[in-house]
């Protein structure tokens, strides 16, 4: 008799690699993703970092078929208001049998480390399903497997502030720069992945307002009501 899959969350950022982390996942026979984990910013009532709408994360959780359990942290987050707030979202999994959270980080070792050495002191297991892939070849196989994703979120100084609220498919990917990651693994841009094989039916959304703030180009995505 095969033995009972290790149960697991996966942290969702609302971007490509979570997405896609959530896919090569479900492909494991060793673990079950049972949840998913997201940190919003409170006052703002959005993802933080990729700027995403709640209403649009659920709609994404509802498609994937999952459920959502949000990790509310203030604006400014200091890094003492961070490691509280995941401590009790931990105290959450444990109650529910989980013993591993999945993040889709590829390359980032300071990363990795932290997340490790946090999971660790509270008894967890931390997977990294995408680590060390080639990121130019990854990019290609979401794109040629039907993920698509809007860039949310541009860092100006690498990239054109046009590009934000651009689909995050192959023309895009033709016009990146050689510097830039073609995932945006080290914070060039975030997306908002709306359809894929990961969703049991795609995201209707619609573009709306762009602006700067603290440095970095933000596009607003809407749900468009069904």
């Amino acid at each position: 008799m095969a033995s009972a899959r290790e149960k697991a969350w996966l942290s969702w950022s609302s971007g490509k690699d979570s997405a896609w982390a959530l896919e090569v996942t479900r492909r494991d026979e060793r673990l079950e993703i049972v949840g998913l984990l997201t940190t919003v910013t409170e006052p703002f009532g959005r993802v933080s970092m990729h700027g995403v709408r709640e209403e649009l994360l659920e709609a994404q959780a509802d498609s994937v078929g999952l459920p959502l359990h949000r990790v509310p942290i203030p604006f400014p987050c200091p890094n003492e208001a961070y490691e509280r707030a995941m401590r009790s979202a931990l105290e959450r999994a444990r109650s529910q049998g989980v013993t591993t959270l999945v993040f889709g980080d590829i390359f980032l070792a300071d990363v990795r480390a932290y997340r490790e050495s946090q999971l660790s002191q509270a008894g967890f297991r931390a997977s990294f399903p995408l680590w060390r892939l080639e990121t130019r070849r990854l990019a290609g196989e979401m794109v040629a497997a039907g993920l698509r994703a809007r860039l949310t979120c541009v860092d100006p100084k690498v990239l054109p502030r046009r590009l934000a609220g651009e689909v995050f498919d192959s023309a895009f990917l033709a016009l990146l720069p050689p510097a830039v990651d073609p995932c945006g693994e080290n914070g060039e841009f975030h997306t908002f992945a709306y359809a894929g094989p990961m969703f049991g039916r795609p995201i209707d959304i619609r573009l709306g307002s762009t602006i700067e703030r603290e440095g970095f180009v933000y596009t607003d995505l809407t749900l468009v009501s069904q």
